[in-house]
């Protein structure tokens, strides 16, 4: 892992509304894909196979909805 990539951006997982919540969870799921697979060059080749595929975009969409659950419970699901 790249020492100058940060997993959780701020080091915080608290977020002023539902809106940055949801929007800190899909830059988390990038982050993971970035560190799972390093290479852009790799990440580029890929693009237009998982875009392509229902299952893999539910998958996707699955992994943000697992980080925003874990986002909205440290934020007291902003009540």
């Amino acid at each position: 892992m790249s020492e100058q990539t940060q997993l959780i951006p701020g080091n915080s997982l608290i977020a002023n509304s539902p809106e940055e919540g949801r929007a800190l969870a899909v830059k988390i799921a990038r982050l993971t894909i970035k560190i799972t697979q390093p290479d852009a060059e790799v990440r580029d080749k890929l693009r237009p196979a998982y875009a392509n595929d229902a299952a893999m975009l539910i998958a996707i969409g699955q992994t943000v909805a697992m980080e925003f659950a874990t986002i909205a419970k440290a934020n007291n699901y902003w009540q």
